[in-house]
């Protein structure tokens, strides 16, 4: 049957990216070390990762093909997360030595007394773990410091404000991205070009940092990049998620209270000298979570942008009393329907170029086209 042709492909290419992490093991198993993007100053850097242990794989399975990428996705979901690991962290000549939590993550906080090269953004920064009863593993894993010269950090929200997050809409994205390849109503309309619009900054030539915000599990990890990757939406230099510790003793996702504004408290103090962006949705929290944060560093954010994802009459209410009560601060919160509004403000602003708004309203713009071609069809 012709309809069943584009499922089995999804089918494949989804089981390929979720297998893909177990591939650097070349199927011999043991201890392995999965490190996530890290980021810093020319102060002090974060780097996080989570080393596991993992069965090998069979001989009599194939080395490429849907039969191996199924075994290995089998083998991803019965690993397990090494505690007390020993890890060691270098990058340039400033290095630091920690173990692993109970579920096998590291949270490297490291600081930098000797200087690293200004002329580049990325560096590397090397991992070397040891375990009892484990092969040593060496690896690496880039980690962002923004140059000198920046001028604006941006921290973003992702569920609800990049991606739809419901489980009928993300089966609908999965089937795009895997499906009919890169597709820009996987995201939300305009996201891609507003997200590198305010990348680039006014001069279309900056690089400014990007830092994600989600609730979801770092198992996810991977699906998130390829997606981002897919809808030429800047990666930034790390995706932050949480640890829901699902387990056979602990069923349901670990409590993360205050996940967010840890996270945003954490990284305002780090680059302590830049002005912010806060994106986020209506949906949620995050509409009163960053009228907090304005409170709590004042004269530090520039912008909230919030993306309308209903229309709840009092929910909108509630939003507009929150912007009331930042009317005497520097900081405007805008809640926006759609992109356009939030990339109209930001030209306004001067944090994005014309070139960059024109890009989001063009983006908008085809996408509206396609869906009237679509219903019409």
């Amino acid at each position: 049957m012709s309809w069943l042709s584009p499922w089995a492909s999804f089918v494949k290419r989804l089981v390929h990216v979720i297998a893909r992490p177990m591939k650097r093991d070349r199927g011999h198993g043991g201890m392995m070390v999965h490190p996530y993007r890290g980021y810093g100053s020319s102060k002090e850097v974060f780097v996080m990762g989570r080393v596991f242990r993992q069965a090998a794989l069979g001989r009599a399975i194939p080395r490429r093909g849907i039969l191996r990428d199924t075994a290995d996705v089998t083998r991803r979901i019965f690993r397990r997360g090494l505690a007390d690991a020993q890890v060691n962290i270098r990058i340039g000549e400033n290095d630091l030595t920690l173990k692993t939590d109970r579920d096998g993550y590291f949270d490297a906080h490291l600081p930098i007394t000797q200087s690293l090269p200004i002329d580049v953004s990325w560096h590397r920064a090397d991992i070397h773990v040891h375990a009892e009863g484990q092969s040593p593993v060496r690896t690496s894993v880039e980690v962002y410091i923004p140059p000198p010269e920046t001028d604006l950090l941006v921290i973003s929200d992702i569920d609800d404000t990049v991606m739809f997050t419901g489980v009928a809409e993300k089966l609908k994205m999965l089937y795009r991205l895997f499906v009919r390849k890169p597709h820009r109503r996987t995201a939300f309309p305009g996201v891609a070009s507003l997200y590198q619009a305010l990348h680039r900054g006014e001069t279309g030539k900056a690089e400014r940092p990007i830092l994600y915000v989600s609730r979801g599990p770092w198992a996810i990890y991977e699906m998130l990049e390829t997606f981002f990757q897919l809808n030429r939406i800047p990666v930034g230099p790390i995706l932050f998620l949480r640890e829901w510790g699902i387990s056979l003793r602990h069923p349901w996702p670990r409590r993360a209270e205050a996940h967010k504004r840890m996270l945003i408290d954490r990284m305002l103090t780090l680059f302590d000298e830049l002005p912010c962006i806060l994106i986020g949705d209506s949906g949620q929290h995050d509409p009163e979570v960053y009228a907090e944060i304005v409170k709590a560093y004042p004269g530090r954010i520039k912008a909230i942008y919030i993306r309308r994802v209903d229309k709840d009459p009092k929910r909108e209410k509630a939003i507009e009393l929150l912007r009331d009560e930042l009317v005497d601060t520097q900081c405007e919160l805008v809640l926006a329907p759609d992109s356009v509004l939030i990339a109209e403000h930001a030209h306004a602003n001067g944090d994005i170029s014309a070139w960059g708004l024109q890009a989001v309203i063009r983006d908008v713009k085809e996408h509206r086209e396609e869906e009237r071609q679509e219903a019409q069809s």
